[in-house]
């Protein structure tokens, strides 16, 4: 079960941070912090295509590549969402090849991937922190400011926004950033 810790509005979106498990999320839009080649994986990619069932896979091998920094869109599955809305974080390389530049656009690309399908609901993973290295601390700031940015540069375009987190680290590294980014 999700449990809220924080959830802050700004102007008519709503952005909330819950722990929880992405696969079980009823929202429009499940984001997916998947591999270039798309073809699932470990971690929260792993998950997700487990969850969707084989028709996602199918529907990645026909799109075939994502670049970094980017996002594309499939059907669900059999997930509770209509669309799965890849994105590929960066891998961590010590923090000198642009890592928080292609972390940021991973989220705002979902986000504009969102709004363009006609999503009022989305809801994302900690990218890039799992088998990518991204550091969680550094993650957290980058994907809360980016969210932030994102929403405040268009205005209404999603309902609400969540940060599904699945451990307890993460969960309060975000937690620490979330408050720092919306609250103070």
């Amino acid at each position: 079960m999700a449990q809220e810790m924080e959830v802050v509005t700004i102007g008519n979106t709503k952005i909330a941070l819950k722990r929880g498990d992405i696969t079980q999320e009823e929202v429009d839009a499940i984001v997916n912090a998947a591999n270039p080649r798309l073809l699932g994986g470990g971690g929260v990619d792993g998950a997700i295509h487990r969850a969707a069932g084989p028709s996602l896979l199918q529907e990645c091998r026909q799109i075939g590549y994502c670049a970094p920094g980017e996002a594309v869109v499939t059907g669900a599955g059999e997930l509770k969402a209509r669309y799965v809305i890849h994105t590929v974080g960066p891998v961590w390389r010590g923090g000198t090849r642009g890592e928080e530049r292609v972390l940021a656009s991973a989220y705002k690309e979902s986000l504009k991937r969102a709004v363009g399908k006609g999503a009022a609901t989305i809801a994302l993973p900690a990218i890039s922190t799992g088998a990518y290295g991204f550091p969680v601390d550094l993650a957290a700031k980058v994907s809360l400011c980016a969210i932030k940015e994102f929403v405040e540069e268009n205005p209404g375009a999603l309902e609400q926004i969540s940060l599904v987190l699945f451990g307890e680290n993460i969960y309060k590294a975000f937690g620490k950033a979330f408050e720092a980014c919306f609250i103070r």
